[in-house]
């Protein structure tokens, strides 16, 4: 029997459960419902700008009192910020539930936004965003979203630029915080050794109970992706992902879509993996994987490889997109991939920190919390129809994009 239950308070917030007295860790997480994509103008990076400030302090605890709080009782304590959330979390021993969820109000409902703490992070990211150009590796999955969704907020990094970040005000970010940080933005979930009413009677006491909507998501028209984009780079290894553009995040298809992303580079079994490193050996790493968000999606492929296999491995991905798309998947694939998807699934659900990332993400963005044993249904009922139309939809006639990082030119690959 399912311990997950969700309650909907007057200020719109969620609150979302589940039990599981075997444990004893609790796993706490504030979900809010703004993103890099809810940024407008000037705003580029104020989301992440913001994740990195509220640990910064509280009008009544410092950056040190929050981060001793939370480790001196073997705890841990982080964030992360999407395109279309912002995610605060804190796992700790059960006995120490209400003294972590202290801290995790304080921080989201309380930051003290101290202009020397501005400042001291505003540092800090601009070093992450040097980081970040240093790693190849990753800069080029940035560059794939911006040649995908070219001038639009999907296709922006979420961790703005050196000109906005720089330029970002100590009050800009206080706006932004006081306009999407509602509790009707707001997920609470929480996992563990714990009860659903415990949980209430906690954000009952501490979480503002006001009413208001955050500002509208900004919709702009999706343009035309740009086919390729290069970043010439003096790099020793080529960086390439090419894809196409998928499904948003609720599409029915959205389990059909999981299924073929695992036969075609999900795994060390997949296609592009046994053709392009067991076979031919051009590249340490290949895999594919998916991005949706509320209203768009993409699936992308990525390899490693050295400069001179760039051509071939480009020709090896091509022509297994195109067998994809003549052949589609056998029911030995089919039955392969639903099995690995559903045995990963049983096994990434054994700690209270996974279990709340589960409840937080399905809330915020499917507005439900199926069990365990629903989405494993959802996924054995894929047949090979489901399949076969899934890949009509997103592969067969979507134009390719393609991005590279490297000692290459981007006429190179325009034909």
């Amino acid at each position: 029997m399912s311990g997950i239950r969700r309650t909907r308070r007057a200020s719109g917030l969620r609150v979302v459960t589940e039990a599981l007295p075997e444990l004893r860790s609790v796993t706490l997480g504030a979900w809010v419902g703004s993103g890099a994509r809810d940024e407008q103008g000037a705003e580029w990076g104020a989301s992440h700008f913001l994740e990195h400030l509220l640990f910064k302090g509280t009008e009544q605890r410092s950056a040190r009192e929050i981060a001793e709080a939370i480790e001196s009782v073997g705890g841990e304590m982080n964030a992360f910020t999407a395109h279309e959330q912002t995610v605060f979390y804190v796992r700790v021993p059960d006995v120490q539930l209400e003294a972590a969820f202290d801290v995790l109000a304080d921080v989201l409902w309380n930051p003290a936004f101290r202009v020397d703490d501005v400042e001291s992070e505003r540092r800090v990211i601009l070093e992450e965003i040097g980081m970040r150009e240093d790693t190849p590796d990753d800069l080029v999955h940035d560059l794939f979203a911006s040649a995908i969704f070219p001038d639009h907020p999907l296709g922006r990094e979420v961790l703005g630029s050196d000109a906005s970040i720089t330029a970002m005000a100590r009050d800009d970010i206080a706006a932004y915080h006081s306009a999407h940080y509602r509790p009707s933005n707001v997920v609470f979930a929480a996992a563990g050794n714990l009860t659903h009413e415990g949980v209430l009677e906690l954000v009952d006491a501490r979480f503002p109970s006001a009413e208001g909507l955050r500002p509208p998501r900004p919709r702009p028209a999706a343009v035309a992706a740009q086919p390729v984009l290069v970043l010439s780079r003096d790099t020793e290894q080529a960086h390439v992902v090419s894809g196409v553009r998928a499904l948003a995040a609720l599409d029915p298809d959205r389990y059909a879509l999981t299924v073929v992303n695992q036969v075609l580079g999900g795994g060390m079994s997949s296609r592009l993996f046994q053709e392009i490193r067991e076979t031919r050996g051009l590249a340490y790493s290949v895999f594919s994987y998916q991005a949706s968000f509320d209203d768009a999606g993409y699936v992308a492929i990525y390899a490693g490889t050295a400069p001179e296999h760039v051509p071939e491995t480009l020709s090896v991905i091509d022509a297994e997109l195109d067998r994809l798309v003549k052949e589609g998947l056998s029911d030995d694939e089919i039955s392969a991939a639903k099995g690995h998807l559903v045995g990963s699934l049983a096994m990434s659900l054994e700690t209270s920190a996974s279990r709340m990332r589960r409840l937080g993400r399905s809330e915020l963005i499917e507005g439900e919390v199926p069990s365990l044993e629903e989405l494993v249904a959802r996924i054995d009922v894929v047949t090979a129809d489901d399949v076969a139309r899934v890949v009509d939809r997103v592969f067969a006639e979507a134009p390719r994009t393609l991005a590279v990082v490297g000692p290459h030119s981007a006429s190179e690959f325009v034909s």
